[in-house]
């Protein structure tokens, strides 16, 4: 397991392998933040900002759906629908009122029966602009909040706080219109929706989309640089390349080397912990939690401090594939369907996934993304057993089963520590390493008392 980490490391690298994860939530396909990169940065070229400019601007545009996890437990509630869904279709709405409400008659409460589905679009058509401005207010607060933890310019957290206004002060939070609106949020919000447009369909629909909103959106004189980009060759090549990815890493600002010593990769590890853990109410905190027990579990095991700096970095995101579970499934009250089962077992492999995209990750990913598998064998996302599970992995197992019981979830309350210990018991040399668990009963009289509320003693 790597345990060192290069002084000198690329921040742009590490951003745009954790966006994958961003594009998830907001249900777009791969390297949608990247192609908004790509895209923006053209746009930014062509209007001659400066060097410092195209830097903050660069990572406005990775960063842009930083706070989506945070609206979508509530939009579940609001429109009674699946929030990825809802969101990748939301995009693609036109600007006129009759595809606002058609939009909402085919999405509100998808799935359920008539009535309810006409009482949710009934609420929604009554009451939608309140819950927009709540949404997006919601969204747009929490990725501020996020650029600033990665400790991003001011700059870049008001481009992503203030993406959904437009320029005639129709949107939202704030309707800020004209120069009010930051110019990064402008060409991010431009770059947004051509790549939605041009994904689905073609750059020449696209182009005739951003036009349509030229003076109402979006900024004409960005308009109009985007016309201009559109016709360049290297452009177009690079926009659905299959290497974009190297592309945009190719770019001056993703050239710049930042130092990422362990203080500052910790932050940004624990950050984006914390955007997996904002999407539904039941998981606040379980990345952080689960990261702290695995740490003590590992003190206990004896493992040595380095080695344990990085297992605990792999705790914080071993959920990063949960970004892809529509909260209709995390959050159900009632037992899955096999259908919704197979979803969520497929959480595991997207952070591992994601995981290999990151250099310093690459020797943790299997160790995350195996924290489903069992002993016996039955567990997931390979079926691994026995000796193919590692021990850093059932350390952070151990401690992820023993948050899952002690937290509180959509079917029922807290479970108390004894009891908790009594249900883990029962699973030993199945689920659960017997090492891990001795390890847990003493490593818990260490815990925080914050740890330890009264609901779970």
């Amino acid at each position: 397991m790597q345990t060192t980490i290069d002084p000198v490391m690329s921040l742009s690298e590490l951003m745009l392998a954790l966006t994958m994860a961003l594009d998830m939530t907001e249900g777009q396909p791969p390297e949608h933040c990247i192609r908004c990169c790509w895209i923006g940065m053209h746009i930014g070229e062509e209007i001659g900002l400066t060097e410092h400019q195209l830097y903050d601007l660069f990572f406005t545009l990775l960063l842009k759906d930083a706070g989506c996890s945070s609206n979508a437990a509530r939009i579940c509630e609001l429109y009674l629908a699946d929030d990825i869904t809802f969101k990748r279709s939301y995009k693609t709405v036109g600007t006129s009122l009759s595809s606002a409400i058609n939009f909402v008659v085919k999405n509100a409460g998808a799935g359920q029966s008539w009535m309810t589905r006409i009482s949710t679009t009934i609420d929604i058509l009554k009451n939608g602009t309140n819950y927009a401005q709540e949404l997006i207010e919601t969204r747009c607060t929490r990725g501020a909040e996020v650029a600033r933890e990665l400790r991003f310019s001011e700059d870049v957290a008001q481009g992503v706080h203030s993406l959904d206004e437009h320029w005639d002060g129709s949107g939202k939070p704030e309707q800020l219109k004209h120069e009010q609106i930051p110019l990064y949020s402008r060409i991010a919000l431009l770059a947004q929706v051509v790549d939605v447009f041009q994904f689905e369909h073609d750059l020449s629909t696209a182009l005739d989309e951003v036009k349509s909103r030229s003076g109402k959106w979006f900024d004409p004189r960005l308009v109009d640089a985007f016309v201009s980009v559109s016709q360049q060759l290297a452009f177009c090549q690079g926009l659905n390349a299959n290497d974009i990815c190297q592309r945009v890493m190719n770019l001056a600002p993703a050239q710049v080397s930042i130092s990422v010593n362990d203080e500052y990769f910790d932050c940004i590890v624990t950050a984006f912990g914390k955007i997996v853990d904002s999407k539904s109410p039941y998981t606040a905190g379980h990345s952080e939690r689960v990261a702290v027990y695995t740490d003590l579990i590992a003190e206990e095991l004896g493992i040595e401090e380095n080695e344990r700096k990085w297992l605990k970095r792999a705790a914080l995101l071993h959920d990063l594939g949960k970004l892809g579970i529509s909260n209709t499934i995390l959050d159900k009250p009632d037992k899955l369907n096999d259908e919704e089962w197979e979803a969520v077992k497929t959480h595991s492999a997207l952070t591992e996934q994601i995981l290999l995209q990151i250099s310093p990750f690459q020797s943790l990913a299997k160790i995350a993304g195996a924290h489903h598998e069992k002993l016996d064998g039955t567990g997931y996302p390979k079926r691994l057993s026995g000796d193919e599970i590692s021990l850093m992995t059932r350390i952070i197992t151990t401690a992820d089963i023993f948050d899952a019981i002690t937290a509180e979830r959509p079917y029922r309350g807290a479970i108390p520590i004894p009891k908790t210990l009594q249900i883990m018991e029962e699973n030993l040399h199945t689920a659960i390493d017997e090492r891990c668990f001795n390890a847990l009963k003493i490593a818990i009289h260490k815990l925080p008392s914050h740890y330890l509320s009264s609901e779970v003693v």
